[in-house]
């Protein structure tokens, strides 16, 4: 093995572990996101399902879903408050 084929295998795992460390991020919160928008799709099915007893439903969407999963209790009391005041 020569000197440059030896830097062409050093400068690649470099390039690799660079390209590695600039997406490593952006997926890690598109993960996380995904994860919470499924948490709170979880929490407002739960919550239509309780809710079904007394005739009070929440639309289950991506955004109300994100909304949930991100903030959690506060926004699903968000949500309930936005519904009441655009529904009366």
């Amino acid at each position: 093995m020569t000197w440059t084929t030896l830097l062409a295998y050093a400068f690649g795992l470099l390039l690799v572990y660079a390209l590695a460390r600039v997406l490593y991020t952006p997926l890690r919160w598109a993960l996380t996101l995904v994860v919470n928008g499924l948490v709170g799709g979880a929490a407002l099915w739960v919550l239509n399902w309780v809710g079904g007893l007394v005739h009070f439903a929440l639309p289950v969407n991506p955004l109300t879903a994100l909304i949930v999963g991100v903030l959690g209790l506060p926004g699903l009391i968000l949500i309930v408050l936005l519904k009441f005041w655009v529904y009366g």
